[in-house]
């Protein structure tokens, strides 16, 4: 398993609490996620230990490099439009640090070739 570091485990944090929300919001959940969220739930942490800009990562929505499948970006975005305004309110602190770390400019692909990461140094 991946060792992520902290950028990246507060955003697996963020993810989860808004599946977690919407799952008991619209599917009823008490505890457990359905199946539908489960799963939804584990392709975002893949693409999440996956990602090639790390800890410079800016929020995926702002992100040059869309990593998701078309189909679970959409189911994504579902659930943050129903997940973030309730954010506020049960997890403040994650929701803050969200709308902040989605302000801050993506930093270049790990796997980017050399001269474009010192281009990118040197701005």
């Amino acid at each position: 398993m991946p060792t992520n570091g902290p950028r990246i485990r507060r955003e697996k944090r963020t993810v989860a609490a808004m599946i977690e929300l919407y799952c008991h919001d619209e599917h009823g959940s008490q505890g457990d996620l359905c199946a539908e969220c489960q799963t939804l739930h584990d392709y975002a942490m893949q693409r999440l230990d996956r990602c090639p800009f790390g800890e410079e990562k800016t929020t995926c929505a702002n992100c040059a490099i869309h990593c998701y499948k078309p189909a679970m970006r959409e189911r994504v975005r579902v659930v943050m439009r129903t997940a973030g305004p309730r954010m506020i309110w049960r997890h403040p602190v994650l929701a803050v640090r969200h709308v902040l770390d989605g302000r801050r400019k993506a930093g270049t692909a790990k796997n980017a070739p050399p001269a474009e990461r010192a281009a990118d140094r040197t701005e």
